[in-house]
């Protein structure tokens, strides 16, 4: 493993971490020799990414935030994007969130949370979209043919501990709720990812033609996110995912696949 790798490696762990990791607990997690961890880790923080708490823990700085506030702001987030996933939040008064194609994964880039309820979803924190049991990842797969589907969800892995009841345990019952997505036009999970909440999704093409540049969201409590309601959103969902799709021409954010 190259040094940038173990670097690259160690700041996403970090970021997982905001109390922050013991240089022994960062080479166990990352399967490294202790030696070559408390190197690297002396090279970011000495690079200005990183720093040791006063109980040897080791954090990330604030340079790396700055770095991701400075691209997101360049790449249309601020002006273009947010408004938009705003606006879906406060209709729907759910969880909005975006996530972005990179070549062969999701990442998660923005979101919006409505203040009109309160109870409240809040999604696991770590930035890649885990496509089986989510709407976003579901979205995303329905748009490709089955060949693509099954490498992208071999690569990553079919199963996960503490995924909900639903969530698909075969290729064949993802395959199943991937041609149902096609078939609704929209995605839709209860209970898939995690218990006790449900979302829905659609692919976001650069000005409705193409293949997908990203997916949008709206997930809330189960108690809300009913069927029914998923129905009501969905037009709302697609309006947006439309606007989105046209702001995608003039952001590289959306230029990532």
């Amino acid at each position: 493993m190259s040094s940038r790798i173990r670097a690259l490696g160690i700041l996403e762990s970090l970021a997982q971490y905001p109390a922050g990791l013991k240089s022994r607990d960062i080479a166990a997690l990352l399967k490294m020799p202790p030696a070559a961890a408390e190197r690297t880790v002396q090279g970011l923080i000495e690079s200005g990414f990183a720093f040791r708490a006063a109980d040897g823990s080791v954090r990330l700085s604030v340079k790396l935030a700055a770095l991701g506030l400075a691209y997101l702001g360049t790449s249309g987030i601020t002006d273009l994007v947010q408004p938009i996933l705003d606006d879906l939040a406060k209709r729907t008064g759910e969880l909005v969130r975006l996530a972005v194609v990179e070549s062969d994964h999701l990442t998660w880039v923005a979101k919006s949370q409505s203040a009109q309820s309160g109870l409240f979803y809040v999604p696991h924190s770590e930035p890649e979209v885990y496509l089986a049991a989510t709407a976003n990842g579901q979205a995303w797969l329905a748009s490709l043919d089955d060949a693509h589907v099954r490498m992208l969800v071999e690569k990553q892995g079919l199963h996960r501990p503490d995924l909900g009841p639903n969530a698909p345990a075969t290729l064949d019952e993802l395959r199943e709720q991937v041609e149902e997505t096609r078939k609704l036009g929209y995605a839709r999970v209860t209970e898939a990812y995690e218990v006790g909440t449900s979302a829905m999704a659609v692919a976001i093409r650069k000005r409705s033609v193409g293949r997908p540049v990203g997916t949008i969201s709206v997930a809330g409590p189960t108690i809300r996110m009913t069927q029914e309601r998923m129905a009501e959103i969905a037009p709302w969902l697609q309006a947006s995912a439309n606007e989105l799709g046209a702001a995608a021409a003039s952001s590289p954010l959306f230029s990532l696949n």
